[in-house]
């Protein structure tokens, strides 16, 4: 069973459980997603969406860094137990909750407003930047909020420094990945 570990905050070094047997999980690298945290700073009392959550390892990220309430969203409810137990630890101080839906189903439909969404869609996903015209369009984040995407570096064109009211103010490039933020005007 691979497990990842959280590489920081108040729960540092726990470990998630992945998935076993599925091709579509690609667990964000400790390096990569401890940069992210990093770049974000202190969470404390926010909110965070976890859109193509998988294992809930990023929402759980969030979680051990302070945010309030974290929404972690994935179609695949297979993934339902493994997904339930890795959030367990953390129910007690964080209204962190699990969404069995398609991401593009989800953003429409979602009550919610969030200061951080952020979106890791499989690599094989075509049209990615629908997500965050959905994001823009739905208003999803908060003004002054973020929307953070990882994409593979192949894809960079395809993002515009300017999708609606999403403002590109970063990109940071890992190897072949890369993660973009937008903030909300």
């Amino acid at each position: 069973m691979l497990k990842m570990r959280i590489t920081g905050g108040k729960y540092c070094n726990r470990r998630v459980i992945i998935p076993e047997g599925d091709m579509e999980i690609r667990p964000a690298m400790d390096r990569m997603r401890e940069s992210l945290f990093s770049i974000l700073g202190p969470l404390d009392g926010y909110s965070f969406c976890d859109l193509f959550s998988g294992s809930a390892c990023v929402g759980l990220e969030a979680a051990s860094r302070g945010a309030s309430v974290v929404h972690c969203v994935e179609m695949d409810r297979k993934k339902r137990s493994v997904m339930e137990q890795n959030i367990s630890f953390a129910k007690d101080e964080c209204d962190i909750k699990l969404f069995f839906s398609d991401v593009l189903v989800y953003i429409p439909a979602c009550k919610t407003k969030y200061d951080i969404v952020y979106a890791d869609p499989p690599f094989p996903m075509e049209n990615k930047t629908k997500i965050a015209y959905l994001v823009n369009k739905k208003h999803l984040v908060v003004p002054g909020g973020l929307f953070v995407v990882h994409i593979p570096v192949t894809e960079e064109s395809q993002w515009d420094e300017k999708i609606g009211d999403l403002v590109l103010t970063d990109t940071r490039k890992y190897g072949r990945n890369m993660i973009k933020f937008y903030r909300m005007a």
